[in-house]
């Protein structure tokens, strides 16, 4: 198909699909002619991905392309590619060392141990969970963390739930897609039903009788 079939099939403007190849995140179409290029079902798939990691997941250009770069590494073993498309999504902070996120620290690498999690130090997402412990303590609500399990134990069922469908993939380019489709969407999904279930929580416990 021709670039304007693409874009038609995708959603995709021309301009916007030129810069997805020249970024690297597009694998350039085959030339037919010295102006010319063909492209095929994989540049509908790429693109189709790369939108949803940009619209859904919010991952910036530069985070995408580290995550294509995986998806097209035949030697990425599944775990390190998990691990590449997880580290694009845990944000980064930059906080000075202080007693509030030392104790959090310690209360994050405590969970871990615990729990038998095969997380290494240093991971960015244990190091977001104790920019959140602090933050809460900071802001008075220290006694959150009293929950921390009750997530822990639906985090460990979410997970499972996610790597039970990358199972089901046998192909490697399905199977790795559908690691990040699993993380990155996965991740919008559960947030969003988070927020459907506070609702009907808090209307049970506080709203008013029906």
């Amino acid at each position: 198909m021709r670039i304007g079939e693409l874009s038609r099939r995708t959603g995709v403007s021309i301009p916007t699909i030129k810069f997805y190849v020249r970024e690297g995140l597009l694998p350039a179409g085959e030339l037919t002619s010295p102006n010319q290029a063909a492209y095929g079902e994989t540049h509908v798939q790429r693109l189709r991905l790369i939108r949803a990691l940009l619209d859904v997941g919010g991952l910036s250009v530069a985070a995408i392309r580290e995550v294509i770069l995986a998806v097209d590494d035949p030697e990425r073993s599944v775990h390190k590619l998990l691990g590449t498309v997880a580290s694009g999504l845990v944000p980064r902070y930059d906080r000075e060392s202080h007693a509030g996120i030392e104790e959090a620290r310690k209360q994050v690498a405590a969970l871990i141990a615990a729990r038998g999690w095969r997380v290494q130090q240093g991971n960015p997402a244990a190091e977001a969970l104790a920019v959140a412990l602090a933050a809460v303590d900071e802001a008075g609500h220290g006694g959150f963390s009293q929950v921390l399990d009750a997530y822990a134990d639906a985090a460990e069922r979410v997970a499972r739930a996610d790597l039970n469908y990358v199972a089901g993939n046998v192909a490697r380019e399905v199977l790795v897609e559908s690691v990040v489709v699993g993380t990155v969407i996965g991740d919008a999904m559960f947030s969003a039903l988070r927020r459907m279930a506070q609702t009907d929580t808090s209307d049970r416990m506080y709203g008013e009788a029906t």
